[in-house]
């Protein structure tokens, strides 16, 4: 088989066979990974589950630092580093589980003829001892990290689906049975490479996506 096969359809872009197999083992390995997310879940909500855990709900609002967030030197460009999404589980006096979505429009920066934003979703697992109505914790988990980049001047765009981790900890205070507060910082990191080669002016090619999140957010626990 040749390394490029002839496109039956005039006007479009031909695809290797060496860029098909890589695809088809991006997807296998994204499915594995997703596999092992998904039976983490359930290991996870059950050992939270016969903790006697409550379920909750919080919405949150953060701020990425360090790593590759924000703009990534070049010039006429501004830092957008705002945070926000939810998370929903079932928390124990011990243990628990939480998914969370997260969401940054213009993660690279903002800058004229160019967009990009980062979607997370991730499923943690949480030791979190409750000591009154204070309740520290820490998590560490695995999910899916899309990063989507577009130049509108050149309509190019680009696309990564990647399987990552997170982690880090925090502390949530209890203003009665079901409502409280909560603050964190999580790292988060892309087990696999993002190319980005084909965005002109955002020189991040060949390597893994990373950054950290300071966030603050109300808890409803029911």
């Amino acid at each position: 088989m040749t390394e490029a096969s002839c496109c039956p359809v005039q006007g479009r872009t031909c695809m290797s066979h060496f860029e098909w197999r890589d695809r088809v083992i991006n997807k296998a390995t994204i499915t594995r990974y997703l596999v092992v997310l998904s039976v983490a879940v359930i290991v996870s909500a059950g050992a939270a589950t016969n903790a006697a855990a409550e379920g909750f709900i919080s919405p949150f609002i953060g701020y990425n630092f360090s790593g590759d967030s924000g703009c990534p030197e070049i010039t006429n460009c501004n830092d957008k580093r705002i945070d926000w999404g939810t998370s929903f589980g079932a928390l124990g006096s011990l243990v628990g589980f939480e998914a969370e979505i997260g969401y940054t429009k213009n993660f690279f920066g903002e800058s004229v003829g160019q967009t990009s934003n980062v979607l997370t979703f991730m499923g943690n697992f949480m030791l979190a001892p409750k000591i009154g109505p204070v309740q520290p914790y820490g998590v560490i988990g695995i999910g899916l990290i899309r990063t989507t980049v577009e130049a509108t001047a050149t309509s190019t765009s680009n696309d990564n689906n990647q399987i990552g981790w997170d982690g880090g900890g925090g502390l949530m205070v209890f203003f009665g049975q079901h409502v409280g507060i909560r603050g964190d910082i999580r790292y988060f990191h892309s087990f696999q490479v993002l190319d980005l080669s084909n965005i002109p002016f955002l020189p991040l090619t060949e390597k893994k996506l990373d950054y950290g999140r300071f966030a603050g957010a109300v808890v409803f626990k029911f």
